[in-house]
């Protein structure tokens, strides 16, 4: 199945065009975001491919800010994460990652984890602080509210927030940070 989605950023002032396609042996996601911010211009072109539970094992982000360009990319092999080619002993055993542009990244650990209603999961991911140019391990919080609400924590206590997804598993609404504007879905061939 392939579904494209528009959301818009409101904190970030952004626009992001995404592309999942779903198959049996995994997903891949392509999108292209483009915004404005603290008086800096940005545009985000990021590829994640995952296995069919979700969980990462390529990604690569390549990002204008300003005037300046830079690529990440990150691979998992045989258990072994490599940032830009380099092994990265600090994201050993994680499986998702947070792009601090996109809401998409909260899609992996909703439908790649088993939640109960009103039980925190703690995560690990790999937080891709984009506009700070920061890449690092990070604990998150999940606690499923209800069907399609979850309250999503960062585990220090910074930043907490409601987010309601669809029957994807797709943010529709992330208060004040981003909302989806449209979506469209077909049948692979």
């Amino acid at each position: 199945m392939q579904t494209n989605i528009i959301w818009k950023g409101r904190y970030y002032q952004s626009m992001e065009y995404c592309n999942l396609v779903q198959a049996e042996s995994g997903n891949e996601i392509q999108s292209t975001i483009i915004g404005y911010h603290e008086q800096q211009i940005f545009k985000v072109e990021y590829h994640i491919h995952t296995n069919k539970e979700w969980e990462v094992y390529l990604v690569s982000i390549h990002m204008q800010l300003d005037s300046k360009s830079e690529t990440i990319a990150l691979e998992n092999k045989d258990g072994i994460w490599y940032l830009n080619s380099k092994p990265e002993p600090s994201f050993k055993s994680i499986v998702y990652i947070d792009i601090s542009l996109t809401p998409f990244t909260n899609t992996l650990p909703v439908n790649g984890m088993a939640f109960e209603n009103d039980k925190q999961q703690i995560i690990d991911v790999i937080y891709f602080d984009l506009l700070e140019k920061k890449t690092k391990p990070s604990k998150q919080i999940y606690t499923r509210l209800s069907t399609n609400k979850y309250l999503f924590q960062t585990y220090d206590g910074s930043f907490k927030a409601e987010i309601e997804v669809d029957e994807q598993g797709l943010v529709t609404d992330y208060p004040q940070l981003f909302e989806m504007l449209g979506k469209n879905s077909k049948v692979s061939r």
